[in-house]
């Protein structure tokens, strides 16, 4: 008998290692690209595209009033390239690109005074990180206080409503559009990454949890807005990298983590099944007659890489999604490093063919900055 049970562990023992063996693993989805989908190399493009831009102003030619939110959110996404491809030089000149905002072009800083102008703390709040600049540190620190305690000018401008948020614990500038959960949450994660100070995860992580339970559908997805019943794709985008953004930092031990890390995976799982069959997802996330849009498929693949790599969805699941995600997106990327098919800034309505009708643009930095997101996911 004692054979027969040293045989059978023996087979045991061989079955269960061939099982480790035939496991996917990580380099199996993000070890090997095509030339034209290298990590490195679309970064190094699109990086160079970006610091040859001026500042941009929503496909204005006029020179912005001030720097605009999609323009922080592609050199944040640059900056964290920089990092993960250990280029310390580009970083340099990403940060030399900002120099000009502490003197000659400070009338540049937005006003922490809107969710798309507080989100420009998470910008500075990454220079510190890289580079030890105590004024960074500072600047990115005042625009996430200022998000939760409004300045004095400010505080007095208040209406009932948003003193009925701040009452919750939740930030003044709360307004439950799901573009806000990346825009609030940026600005409070970089500020818990720079000085380690746990309120500023508790504030990101309780307005997350409102949001989710005000406005995520059963599906997981998100509307626009509570009265446009339609999933807009960078609507979704947003959520989806503003819920990856803050799992990244969140402790597993964080009371609010489970109901977030939650969310993001009914999410990734009702993506999972709306993306087409060539790897791209749409202008309406559940409307496959809407066209592909990059800004969306950038937005839902850095979550998904990240999500992977992280051990927080199936390898074996999703690692295909993501792979395809990415192989899509980067045949979308022009000769000069511009992304294409890009919806333009859009504000909410009740009406489909509304998103259906929005003009499509090339180079825009709603589609630059989750390109290099990803990139950055990739490579860390």
């Amino acid at each position: 008998m004692k054979i027969h049970h040293s045989i059978f562990a023996v087979l045991g023992l061989f079955v269960w290692s061939c099982e480790l063996s035939a496991a996917p693993s990580l380099s199996d989805f993000f070890g090997k690209w095509p030339e034209t989908a290298n990590p490195r190399m679309v970064g190094d493009k699109v990086v160079s595209r970006f610091l040859a831009t001026p500042h941009p102003n929503f496909g204005s030619p006029k020179p912005p009033g001030s720097i605009t939110y999609p323009e922080v959110c592609t050199w944040y996404g640059a900056l964290t390239f920089a990092k993960a491809s250990g280029q310390a030089e580009l970083t340099k000149k990403l940060v030399a690109r900002f120099e000009p905002l502490f003197g000659v072009e400070s009338k540049l800083i937005p006003k922490p005074d809107h969710v798309d102008n507080t989100v420009f703390g998470g910008l500075p709040s990454e220079i510190f990180i890289q580079t030890g600049d105590k004024r960074s540190l500072e600047l990115g620190k005042r625009f996430a206080d200022e998000q939760w305690l409004p300045n004095e000018r400010m505080s007095k401008a208040l209406d009932p409503p948003r003193r009925a948020w701040m009452e919750l614990g939740l930030s003044w500038q709360t307004r439950l559009w799901i573009d806000d959960m990346y825009m609030i949450t940026i600005a409070q994660v970089q500020a818990f990454r720079t000085t380690g100070d746990s309120q500023y995860l508790d504030r990101a992580s309780r307005e997350m949890v409102r949001y989710l339970k005000e406005l995520q559908e059963p599906n997981g997805l998100f509307y626009h807005s509570p009265e446009v019943p339609f999933f807009w794709g960078r609507g979704n985008g947003w959520m989806a990298a503003g819920m990856t953004e803050l799992l990244r930092s969140l402790p597993e031990s964080h009371p609010d983590r489970p109901v977030i890390l939650e969310g993001y995976r009914t999410m990734m799982a009702t993506l999972k099944g709306f993306q087409d069959g060539d790897g791209m997802w749409h202008q309406l996330v559940d409307d496959p007659q809407s066209w592909p849009e990059t800004s969306c498929t950038g937005m839902f693949d850095f979550a998904l890489i990240t999500g992977v790599k992280n051990g927080w969805l199936a390898p074996d699941v999703y690692g295909p999604v993501a792979r395809k995600g990415w192989l899509a997106l980067t045949a979308y990327i022009d000769g000069n490093g511009d992304v294409r098919e890009v919806c333009v800034g859009t504000n909410k309505k009740n009406s489909r063919d509304f998103y259906l009708t929005r003009p499509r643009t090339t180079g825009d930095m709603h589609g630059q900055a989750p390109l290099l997101w990803c990139v950055s996911a990739l490579l860390r």
